[in-house]
């Protein structure tokens, strides 16, 4: 066989060919290294979507060009061949962009900008492929960008503003794409064979030559779609010598229909799948196509859109996981697969059925030679009924806890004729059950008897232990349980077997989840404000959109740039005897190893106090702690090395859990306490106490843009300047000056724009760039460094998980007369910025969106709802004017109460309170839950210093402006309020409606602005906004008798004359909080200057079978004051509120013992405009409003507490509901307490350890 050596495809229209490219490479990294960085590195696992591109093939024998949208982090290299390939800049850019960036650009649906060309390629690849997509198309196109449920898509209503809401779009022309390219459709492709030192790639064109590379290399990998073996090859450190790519081999790709069933190619793609299973619901008679159905709707749920284009059927197959989609299914159809080998110069096959083909765990009967290529799949019988059933913890993109595909036929006396139950996520393989279909045969289908029964054999089926690996055994078993109630009344509903009751009847299907829908109703600029106050679009959300926004690791590389790769602890802890780094540092293109020994200044480090290292020197503490750097010439070099650096332990007793450093009294120094009033005796006044425990969890950052560092060493003077993605510029500035014992003037940090961070890169930033700057001390070369996924989660902190421990005393009426609550937060190994902190061996938490606050508030929220549950009372207090706060802070300007009533009547609450009521009635597994809940959130820094910023303003001779402030654009819009302000101030709004153009904002750097606090606390726009005003103001007095005098001249004539009047037309501002200083030893001191308030009413509705819920409706009102920008802000309390949803419900931290979302189907936005604003010393009456709404979120733990409550209720069991954070399926489910639960229940042994 001859193999060609050579690459050829089109990129964004333009030839391209690689002579004998890299196996391993990925089409990310080659696109990114040609200076094509709109293609963003996410998770480089195809999870977040941030890399979407699409790819295009022709197919000669159908005369057809398809595209599909795919990640390019796990596309091969080498798998483009004879394909275009199209990224975000191949479709528009800021001056001409395409009608899908035009829009989202304009209509707010970016924010920090670094997943939007993952969004604008799904759109654009559905619209290459259908020019009329419905709701539903649109919503499933994104489902495979994995921010779309946290930072959120924003789609901004056209109530903001009448300008607004007459924009003129771009109307499409699909005649202006890019074509395929002419010269692709005629190219002919021939078997390529390319190679590295390392790993050889084939890629056959047909059949026979597929089977001949196997049977020359029986042990050869085969890689269609690349999702597993990618992921493989990074989690667990995997190479692969052969690959055998299946991608353009035609026979692959076929399908037939016969008349007993369908075949399909074991390549198809799941996508490609669908469209087949279509076509078969069509082709075949009604009674045949319930097994192609069925699959349809399973395959609905398959991982994300951009992976069902390229994974395939046989990749699943082959694979054989416990949590396969689709095993379940074809071992219960009976499906048959077709087993291919070379023989004799031909190609021929065995059939094998599915129930034959798996002998073990990731074993099958294949011989080394053999491949799968095809599937067969059976039309369905008369008299056969089959369903599929997947819990997991999010809805779609999620690997399934358990899934089932349960199957059974029945005789015209509704007697089983034969059964096929298959369970995935029972065992370490997907398995059936063998005993229950064994005794449901022969019985007859709708005996409430026989169903008991055969639960009970179900329930001895499956004996899981408590450590089973997954965990979660009696809510896997639970589920099996559910999955059957489920099939045995669809079945008896569907074979019309006898009536069912209409409290069952409506659950037995998966629950709805229509396509979402909003409102956002909300205020106008406040009057005589020009700009101030308008719905202006990101000022760099175009950029965003066309990929042409600069993020760090987007700058180009430098001459003689090296890369950085951390080496961490893999021991939680331990002390450290031995570091032996001379395996790494003989690997070609390394270029040194440092560590604690090799730091010139301060290895010690710290926030509060001076308790972390760098490098850690003689002990760890965490598994993911810092020990040393290596430093190459590429990334991929460095990533291997850092592999080759040994490291001798010797372990030491750890620390996990708050309960675990509560028994071993390991707590921080400096706990606080805060107190009011004689606890002992309110308790003595109370006529009921109640004590109890509520917790709150943790949550992972998961901003899309992980820690970046750029490091460059100047030439002279020992200057640094420091690329850093953070939200602390000049602390960065500080602790990188202080590990090399240099003086802050001669380092200079700067940050353009940030891929977003709440609060994760407030502290936790620091120390890349603190490491890279030893590197860079010793080698004087820049270095860069960017964590991939699974760096960022384990070397970074998260919210701090919290246990509450509660007492708390009421009068008969309600009136509560003492609280005691120890919270104990788990604070990881250091203090960072941590109440009572208690010292784990896990990484050190660190600031998150909101800072305490939402652990405060849904643990006192659950104290409360546990004790009005306990007495009965439903209606609910807040702060009135005058009050005072527990900080003994006087209520002032205080609209809560309005706030809170309005959402009360506009969610119409007492009518659907009485709905839901009624609905829990009718349904015995469905439940619906009502919350309504105010917030109020203090904004400023805890810390009086911090609550300061200054800003730089200059005016150039042709008039026009730079900004410069101290704050940070994280993707909060702060950059386009400071501009917004900048143009009111220097009344710039008659040139025109927002002067981009006239008006500039470069970036953040501490050598233009000096000592800035963190972007953090709600605070930025306050701080910042003032600043960049009192600068402007000053500018503006200068120009004043300039305009008094030349009235109809233009800004730039204006400034013309000041400059030759040698006027200074550079000012500098400067603001700080007035008023505040809170000393909380005394209790006293202003700590708030205003209050963010705002209530939400939100319904959820609950399976009870499985502990799936969705989020109908919510009904969210702020207080924002006047707002800067409404647009920009609505997007902050969309964002924010799901967020909160998503920390409560559906994001668990779990730690090995070894130390290793939806979104509101009717989502309702409003902002009241009742408030006076006239006493608030916030820029122009605005409110901070990034972390407020993330609160509310907490609605939906309440409203699904609350359908748990009616799940109790329906089967007699009135024991008040205790629901820890986060809501998950399996904590909803088992909180249901019913008696299939408590059947399931598994219990612990002696000396049994959990999962």
């Amino acid at each position: 066989m001859n193999f060609g050596n050579k690459l050829q495809f089109y990129l964004n229209g333009t030839s391209v060919e690689i002579d004998n490219p890299d196996p391993n490479a990925t089409l990310l990294n080659y696109v990114r290294s040609i200076g094509l960085t709109g293609t963003k590195t996410g998770c480089e696992e195809g999870g977040c979507g941030a890399c979407t591109i699409m790819i295009s093939s022709y197919d000669k024998k159908s005369d057809k060009i398809s595209h599909i949208s795919a990640n390019a982090c796990l596309t091969p290299l080498c798998s483009v061949d004879g394909k275009h390939v199209i990224t975000i800049e191949g479709i528009g850019n800021v001056k001409n962009p395409h009608p899908i960036q035009e829009r989202i650009a304009s209509l707010h649906g970016s924010q920090c900008g670094f997943c939007t060309p993952g969004f604008v390629m799904s759109l654009y690849s559905l619209l290459r492929n259908n020019l009329n997509p419905s709701e539903e198309e649109v919503e499933e196109c994104f489902d495979g960008c994995g921010k779309a449920d946290c930072c959120k898509l924003n789609n901004v209503d056209t109530n903001f503003d009448h300008n607004f809401s007459q924009i003129k779009f771009k109307k499409y022309d699909a005649t202006q794409e890019l074509i395929f390219p002419p010269a692709l459709m005629k190219y002919e492709p021939e078997p390529l064979h390319f190679y590295s030192n390392k790993t050889k790639w084939f890629r056959p064109i047909d059949l026979n030559q597929l089977l001949s590379l196997k049977a020359e290399y029986p042990n050869a990998i085969l890689v269609s779609g690349n999702t597993r073996i990618s992921i493989e090859k990074k989690s667990k450190n995997l190479k692969h010598e052969i690959l055998i790519y299946l991608g353009d081999i035609p026979e692959l790709k076929s399908w037939e229909f016969n008349d007993d069933g369908l075949y399909l190619s074991a390549n198809m793609s799941i996508s490609q799948a669908q469209k087949v299973l279509k076509e078969a619901c069509h082709h075949y008679k009604p009674h045949q196509i319930q097994t192609f159905e069925v699959l349809l709707e399973n395959l609905k749920r398959f991982a994300t859109n951009q992976i069902r284009q390229v994974s395939t059927l046989g990749g699943n197959v082959i694979a054989n996981l416990s949590d396969s989609d689709l095993i379940p299914f074809l071992l219960s159809s009976k499906s048959i697969f077709s087993l291919t080998s070379l023989q004799s110069a031909s190609p021929k096959s065995r059939p094998i059925p599915s129930i034959s083909f798996w002998t073990g765990y990731k074993q099958d009967c294949r011989e080394s030679s053999e491949i799968l290529e095809k599937i067969f799949i059976p039309c369905s019988k008369q008299g056969q009924y089959i369903r599929t059933y997947k819990q997991s913890k999010r809805h779609y993109g999620d690997t399934a806890i358990v899934n089932a595909a349960l199957s059974v036929s029945l005789d015209d006396n509704a007697c089983v004729e034969d059964a096929a139950f298959a369970f995935g996520g029972m065992n370490e393989a997907v398995i059936r059950a063998p005993k229950s279909e064994n005794f449901i045969s022969g019985k007859k289908w709708g005996d409430e008897d026989v169903l008991k029964q055969l639960i009970e054999i179900l329930c001895e089926e499956f004996q899981l232990s408590f450590s089973f690996a997954g965990g979660m055994a009696t809510y896997r078993k639970s589920l099996v349980v559910g999955f059957m109630n489920k099939f045995w009344y669809d079945v008896t509903k569907f074979a019309n077997i006898g009536p069912i009751s209409s409290d069952i009847e409506n659950c037995i299907g998966e629950i709805k989840r229509n396509v979402s829908k909003g409102i956002q109703t909300i205020g106008r600029p406040e009057k005589g404000n020009k700009i101030v106050g308008k719905p202006i679009s990101h000022v760099s959300s175009m950029s965003h959109n066309t990929g042409e926004a600069t993020y760090i690791d987007d700058i180009p590389k430098i001459q003689g740039e090296l890369y950085g790769a951390l080496v961490v602890s893999e021991k939680a802890h331990a002390k450290i005897l031995n570091i032996d780094p001379t395996q790494a540092l003989s690997t070609p293109g390394v270029k040194g190893f440092f560590s604690a020994k090799d730091v010139p200044g301060k290895n010690n480090w710290g926030i509060i106090i001076q308790d972390e290292e760098i490098f850690a020197s003689k002990e760890v503490f965490c598994v993911g702690q810092v020990i040393g750097l290596i430093v190459a010439e590429t990334k991929e070099i460095a990533q291997e090395a850092k592999s080759l650096v040994k490291i001798e332990y010797e372990e030491l007793p750890h620390i996990l859990t708050i309960e675990e450093a509560i028994e071993q009294n390991s707590f921080f120094p400096m706990p606080q306490q805060l107190e009011r009033g004689d606890i002992e005796k309110g308790f003595q006044e109370a006529d009921y106490v109640f004590e109890g425990e509520t917790r709150a969890g943790g949550q992972e950052h998961f901003y899309m843009e992980t820690n970046v560092s750029l490091v460059i060493p100047k030439k002279e003077n020992d200057e640094f300047e420091i690329f850093s993605s953070t939200q602390n510029v000049t602390s960065t500035q500080n602790k990188v000056a202080e590990s090399l014992g240099i003086p802050a003037n001669k380092v200079v940090g700067r940050v353009k724009r940030v891929g977003g961070a709440f609060g994760g890169k407030e502290t936790k930033s620091l120390f890349l760039a603190m490491a890279l700057a030893v590197g860079a001390w010793h080698l004087k070369k820049p270095i860069r460094c960017m964590l991939n996924r699974e760096e960022d989660m384990i070397i970074t902190g998260q919210r701090h998980p919290v246990l509450a421990r509660w007492k708390i005393g009421l009068t008969k009426d309600g009136k509560i007369t003492s609280l005691d609550i120890k919270f104990y937060a788990n604070a990881g190994w250091s203090m960072d910025i941590s109440i009572i902190a208690v010292q784990a061996c896990i990484q050190s938490a660190d600031a998150f969106r909101g800072f305490g606050r939402p652990q405060g508030v849904l643990i006192i929220e659950s104290i409360l709802s546990e004790v009005a549950d306990h007495m009965r009372i439903d209606e609910k207090n807040i702060y009135m004017e005058g009050q005072i706060t527990p900080y003994n802070q006087t209520v002032k300007d205080w609209y809560l109460p309005l706030v809170y009533q309005q959402v009360k009547e506009t969610s119409e609450f007492e009518k659907r309170r009485k709905e839901v009521d009624e609905f829990n009635s009718k349904n015995k597994w469905r439940k619906r839950g009502l919350s309504l809940m105010p917030i109020q959130f203090g904004v400023s820094f805890g810390i009086q210093f911090l609550n300061q910023a200054g800003a730089l303003v200059h005016i150039y001779i042709d008039g026009s402006v730079l900004i410069s402030h101290g704050g940070v654009e994280i993707g909060q819009g702060l950059n386009t309020k400071m501009l917004q302000i900048a143009s009111e101030a220097l009344d710039l709004s008659n040139i025109v409606v927002f002067p981009k153009k006239i008006v500039h904002l470069m970036e953040t750097a501490t050598n233009i602005v000096i000592n800035a606090s963190p972007t953090a606390a709600s605070v930025s726009s306050d701080l910042n906004g003032h600043a960049v005003y009192n600068a402007c103001k000053i500018l503006a007095e200068r120009l004043k008798p300039y305009r008094e005098k030349m009235p109809n001249k233009s800004f730039q004539e204006i400034v013309d004359a000041a400059y030759h009047d040698r006027v200074n037309l550079s000012a500098n501002g400067f603001y700080k909080t007035p008023d505040i200083g809170y000393d909380d030893k005394k209790n006293e001191g202003l700590l708030f200057p205003y209050y963010t308030t705002g209530a939400a009413c939100t319904e959820v509705e609950i399976d009870t079978l499985t502990g799936d819920h969705t989020i109908l409706r919510t009904d969210l009102c702020m207080d924002i004051g006047k707002s800067l920008n409404y647009g920009i802000d609505v997007g902050q309390i969309e964002g924010g509120f799901v967020q909160g949803v998503g920390w409560c419900t559906c994001e668990e931290t779990l730690h090995f013992p070894n130390g290793q979302l939806d979104i509101p189907q009717d989502f309702r936005i409003y902002t009241y405009e009742g408030a006076k604003v006239s006493n608030l010393n916030s820029i122009h009456g605005s409110k901070g409003i990034g972390e407020p709404p993330l609160l509310l979120g907490c609605t939906v733990f309440f409203a699904i507490r609350d359908a748990i409550k009616a799940a109790r209720k329906c089967n007699n069991n009135d024991t008040v509901v205790v629901l820890r954070s986060p809501a998950t399926p399996e904590r909803i489910r088992i909180a249901c307490d019913d008696e299939i639960v408590r059947n399931c229940k598994v219990e612990k042994k002696d000396g049994e350890l959990p999962w």
